[in-house]
């Protein structure tokens, strides 16, 4: 079994040089990588790019920026040629600012499942951006990595034996289901339990994200990847809050386009999508906000969205459900899409609920099917009408035949 130790080997040679020693302590092979590009590295690694780089330097100048640029491309492309190979169980890295950024960059070429274990001086900061949708685990170095001490040492030892640990688990589920990805957020977590219900009753294997704007990208990068057998968009909030710089924003181009390449049915409803979620509270509303309806809770509140802003977001569902219409169904709970928006609700305007299905009717290519159920999107009968859809888009039984 073999660990790729990738890292800036001009700045923090000595750490890494570490790591690949109490790798080799444990009993595993290390292949090491050096992404410097400033100097030469500490120690004669098993690939050096840094020579590379000098290579593509020499023949144009490309600034700080650009060597970092074709330093991330070189490095995927070395990385993934190695797990193509075999020769890659897991790779860990140690590193400062740009070290995490050059090696977390590298590590998102890789699939989930390949253990990714950065240890950095950054990782107390926000790292949203650093891990985005991959399983990259971060692990605060809390000292600077100026060679090996006490602290440190002992904090690259744990994140070694991490990593060797993670590189040898083999747990598999107990049964072989096709798997629904389903989405989901806090306004509607009772339905999406109640769909998790009648999905298992079916037989499926039910796989949630939390549709907080990074948890549908992560949805659509596995469903890229091949993960899924179907697809329940319950929540797709996500694109109130794109629309008005929310909570949950942070959805990119590919949220509800199909994946290339792949027939993967999709259950789309507007869970949440009478709302947007705000970081405010009672005490201070913004002034564009205090005619709106306003369901206030914790630190931050849901305004009711506008006419204009419904029918704006019908047009972007649209426009990307329409890329495949044959593989997309929309369902319309009628009486409600989050626990703010029911009879009696804070958030309840069954008009604005009504030009929204008017709208997207209008724009929607006329093979997507669309099916109105008089249940609110919490209620049990909601969810046994998504089940019994989903479970017919896919294809009905919700188990694999046995494969040796």
């Amino acid at each position: 079994m073999t660990l790729v130790v990738l890292g800036t080997f001009d700045s923090k040679g000595e750490e890494h040089l570490f790591l690949k020693e109490r790798i080799e302590g444990r009993g595993f092979q290390a292949i090491t990588v050096n992404v410097g590009t400033k100097n030469p590295p500490f120690f004669v690694p098993n690939f050096d790019l840094h020579n590379d780089l000098k290579a593509v330097w020499e023949a144009a100048p490309i600034g700080r920026d650009g060597a970092i640029n074709s330093m991330i491309k070189m490095a995927r492309d070395l990385i993934l040629e190695l797990f193509r190979q075999g020769r890659l169980s897991g790779i860990i890295s140690a590193g400062g600012g740009t070290g995490t950024h050059i090696c977390s960059s590298v590590m998102k070429a890789l699939p989930m499942g390949i253990p990714k274990v950065i240890v950095s001086t950054v990782a107390s900061r926000d790292m949203s951006s650093i891990v985005g949708t991959k399983d990259i685990t971060m692990m605060h170095s809390v000292v600077d990595l100026l060679g090996i001490n006490s602290i440190s040492g002992a904090v690259l030892d744990r994140a070694a034996g991490a990593v060797c640990a993670m590189a040898q688990s083999r747990w598999k589920p107990a049964a072989d289901r096709k798997k629904i990805a389903l989405t989901m957020f806090g306004f509607i977590t009772e339905g999406a339990e109640n769909v998790r219900t009648a999905l298992e009753a079916l037989g499926y294997e039910v796989i949630a994200f939390h549709a907080n704007g990074t948890g549908g990208m992560s949805m659509e990068e596995l469903a890229r990847e091949g993960f899924f057998d179907g697809i329940l968009d319950l929540a797709t909030h996500e694109f109130a809050d794109e629309l008005k710089g929310g909570y949950c924003r942070g959805i990119g181009p590919a949220r509800l386009k199909p994946a290339p390449g792949m027939e993967i049915p999709r259950l789309v409803v507007p869970g949440g999508l009478d709302c947007a979620v705000l970081e405010f509270t009672r005490d201070n509303i913004p002034e564009q906000y205090r005619n709106r309806r306003i369901f206030f809770y914790d630190f931050r509140s849901a305004i009711r969205l506008s006419a204009d802003e419904t029918e704006a977001i019908a047009s972007i569902m649209a426009e990307r459900l329409n890329i495949e219409p044959s593989r997309v169904q929309v369902l319309i709970p009628l009486k409600g899409w989050s626990e703010a928006d029911m009879e009696g609700g804070t958030l309840h305007e069954p008009a604005l609920t009504a030009a929204f299905v008017k709208a997207l009717q209008a724009m929607l290519n006329p093979d997507v099917k669309i099916t109105e159920v008089n249940s609110h999107i919490n209620e049990p009968s909601f969810a046994e009408a998504a089940a019994l859809i989903m479970d017919a888009m896919v294809g009905s039984s919700g188990r694999r035949e046995h494969r040796p």
